[in-house]
C-alpha cells in the first residue's frame, strides 16, 4: 500500500508540488489575468457560463467585479492564456478520462472551440483558467467534495488559494501538464487502478475501478514512513514500512448498521487489559443489563463500563489511537470470528487477530508482557512514537505482484459514488497516454 513511486512526475520542479513552500506563495501582479487567475474558482467559474452564479455565492467582492470589468475594456491587455497553453490544457483535459473524470466536466467543447477561433484576451484567460483550477482541484482531492456522505473523514481538501498560485507559476514557466499531473497520487495502487481501468472491457468492473480512484485522490499523500493500514473491504491490516507490507492481520469492522468511518489517526499507547465503556449502539440493545456491568447514571442515561478481565469484550488488549468517534483496534475473547470470510460484524471499531504480536512491534515487548500479567489490572504503555493509522475503505487493490483484486462492498457504497461522479460520455476502455 505503498504511498511512493516514480514516474515522470519526478520531473516536476519543487516549485510545483503541493509540498513545496514554493507552491503556496502568492505574487502580487497588476495584470488584470492574474487576479483573475487567482480568484476562488466557483467565482471564476460564474464568470464563464450563461446566467447567474451559484445559489451557493450570496455575493462577489466589489475588487473582483472591477478586475472583471477592467478585463472586458482592455482587450489590449496582455493575454494570460497563449493559444499554446490552451492547447496543452485541452490535451489535459480530455486525458482526465483516463483518470475516470468526465472531461465534460471542464469545458472541454468550449476550450475546443476557442482555441479553433484562435482569440486570446479575457474571455480565453477566464474559461482556461476555470476549467485549469476545477481539473487541479479533481486531481488534488477528489471530484466529490462531500466525502463525509460516504463517512469519509481523512481530511485532504483543497486550498485553492495554493492551486491559483501553482496555475500561476506553471503557466509562467509553461509547464501545465507536468504540474497537473503532479496532483495526482504518486501511488503505486493509484496506477494499478489507472491501468486496469484502461484495461477492463466489463463496464460495471471499470465503474468499481473508477469508485475507487476517486478515493485514491480523496488520499493524503505523504501516508508516512510506517505506518498501519486497515482496508475496510479487505478484512485485513498491514503494517507497513517504507512502502513494503510487513506484515498482515486478520480484522473484524464495523457491520453495515455501525459501520467503521474512514479516518486518519495516530496509535498513541497501548492498553493492557483495558475497561470496556458501551458505546450508544450497544446500550440501545440492552444486552448489558444482566452482564454485571457497572451502570452509572448520568444525564440522559447511563455509563456503562465493563471491567477488565478474561471475558472482556475489548479482550486483554486495545490500541489507542484517540478521535472524536471512538474508533481504537482491539483484542476479542471470541477468536472464532476471524474464520468467517466476511467479517462485518462490530459495532464500529476494529478487532484484530493476534493483536499481542502487532502491540508488540510497537511498544516494548517486556513492558506489555509484565503489564499483561494481572489480568484485572488495567495498564497503559505509551509509545515512544507515535503511529499512522489509515482506515479506508477500497473495494478494488492491487496485490504486490500488480494483479486487480475486487473486494466486496460491505457498505454498499461504490453505486452511491459512481452516481455522484456521473456518468461516463464513453463506456469503452480508454487507450493510455505516453506520462
Amino acid at each position: 500500500m505503498s504511498s511512493k513511486g516514480n514516474d515522470s512526475r519526478d520531473n516536476v520542479p519543487a516549485a510545483f508540488t503541493p509540498a513545496s513552500p514554493s507552491f503556496a506563495r502568492h505574487r502580487v501582479r497588476t495584470d488584470v489575468s492574474h487576479v483573475v487567475a487567482a480568484l476562488p474558482i466557483i467565482v471564476v467559474a460564474a464568470f464563464v457560463t450563461i446566467g447567474p452564479a451559484p445559489a451557493e455565492t450570496s455575493s462577489v467582492p466589489l475588487a473582483i467585479v472591477q478586475a472583471r470589468a477592467e478585463a472586458q475594456v482592455r482587450p489590449e491587455a496582455e493575454a494570460r492564456w497563449s493559444i499554446s497553453s490552451a492547447n496543452a490544457l485541452l490535451t489535459a483535459v480530455e486525458g482526465a478520462a483516463e483518470e475516470g473524470l468526465n472531461p465534460g466536466d471542464y469545458s472541454v467543447e468550449a476550450l475546443r472551440s476557442a482555441i479553433s477561433n484562435g482569440r486570446q484576451g479575457p474571455a480565453l484567460d477566464m474559461l482556461a483558467t476555470a476549467a485549469a483550477l476545477r481539473l487541479a482541484h479533481d486531481y488534488a482531492s477528489g471530484r466529490i467534495d462531500d466525502k463525509a456522505a460516504f463517512d469519509w473523514h481523512l481530511g485532504n481538501s483543497a486550498d485553492m488559494n495554493m492551486l491559483a498560485a501553482g496555475l500561476n507559476d506553471a503557466l509562467d514557466a509553461d509547464r501545465l501538464s507536468p504540474w497537473l499531473k503532479s496532483l495526482l497520487p504518486d501511488s503505486e495502487q493509484y496506477r494499478a487502478l489507472k491501468a486496469a481501468y484502461a484495461d477492463s472491457p466489463d463496464r460495471a468492473t471499470r465503474e468499481t475501478i473508477r469508485a475507487n480512484l476517486e478515493r485514491w485522490r480523496w488520499m493524503p499523500r505523504d501516508l508516512g514512513e510506517r505506518y498501519l493500514y486497515v482496508n475496510v473491504p479487505s478484512y485485513q491490516l498491514e503494517v507497513v514500512q517504507g512502502g513494503v507490507s510487513e506484515a498482515t492481520y486478520n480484522v473484524v469492522v464495523g457491520a453495515p448498521k455501525t459501520p467503521t468511518p474512514q479516518l486518519a489517526l495516530h496509535a498513541q499507547s497501548v492498553v493492557a487489559n483495558p475497561s470496556w465503556t458501551l458505546p450508544p449502539s450497544v446500550l440501545k440493545e440492552g444486552n448489558w443489563r444482566s452482564k454485571g456491568y457497572t451502570a452509572t447514571r448520568i444525564a440522559g442515561g447511563y455509563r456503562v463500563v465493563q471491567a477488565p478481565g478474561p471475558t472482556n469484550a475489548l479482550g486483554r488488549i486495545k490500541i489507542d489511537m484517540p478521535n472524536p468517534h471512538a474508533i481504537y483496534l482491539h483484542d476479542t475473547p471470541n477468536k472464532a470470528v476471524f474464520n468467517r470470510e466476511q467479517r462485518a460484524l462490530s459495532h464500529g471499531c476494529v478487532r484484530v487477530e493476534n493483536i499481542a504480536e502487532l502491540a508488540a512491534s510497537l511498544a516494548d515487548g517486556s513492558k506489555l508482557d509484565a503489564a499483561l500479567e494481572n489480568p484485572r489490572q488495567t495498564r497503559t504503555i505509551q509509545l515512544e512514537r507515535s503511529v499512522p493509522v489509515y482506515i479506508v475503505y477500497f473495494t478494488a487493490q492491487a496485490d504486490p505482484d500488480g494483479r486487480l483484486r475486487m473486494l466486496p462492498d460491505p457498505y454498499s457504497r461504490d453505486g452511491q459514488l459512481v452516481a455522484r461522479l456521473g456518468t461516463m460520455p464513453n463506456a469503452s476502455p480508454v487507450r493510455l497516454a505516453a506520462r
